[in-house]
């Protein structure tokens, strides 16, 4: 599967940006997703996940803040991300695990985006 990563950009300190995730086949309905992330100088980090069936998980970081969802329809994960801060700037990738079972090991996922940069101003 082919994952195509959107949406990124630059804003303001408590602004919105919503990511999309394009997926590639006809058996996006089965995989896990998830949005990763990665800092400057940092490694990569996991934000939200959700599988097969619609659970999902986050990071502590972003609990009450992002939303994940998909669209199994147009073959896409969404990630709604509100009150950003500062310390939400990096590009953020989307991957897919087979397995349907969402997790926060980026070990799991088989296949990944290319990324996109989100930057917020303080």
């Amino acid at each position: 599967v082919q994952l195509q990563a959107s949406g990124g950009g630059l804003v303001q300190a408590g602004g919105s940006l919503r990511l999309s995730c394009a997926a590639s086949g006809r058996t996006f309905r089965i995989y896990a997703m998830a949005w990763f992330r990665q800092a400057p100088g940092k490694e990569r980090e996991f934000v939200s996940g959700i599988s097969s069936g619609g659970s999902t998980l986050y990071a502590t970081s972003v609990k009450g803040r992002f939303t994940i969802s998909r669209d199994n329809a147009k073959n896409t994960v969404y990630l709604q991300m509100n009150s950003l801060k500062s310390e939400d700037t990096a590009v953020y990738y989307c991957a897919a695990d087979p397995s349907g079972l969402a997790s926060s090991r980026a070990y799991k996922y088989d296949y990944w985006g290319q990324g996109t940069q989100v930057t917020v101003s303080s």
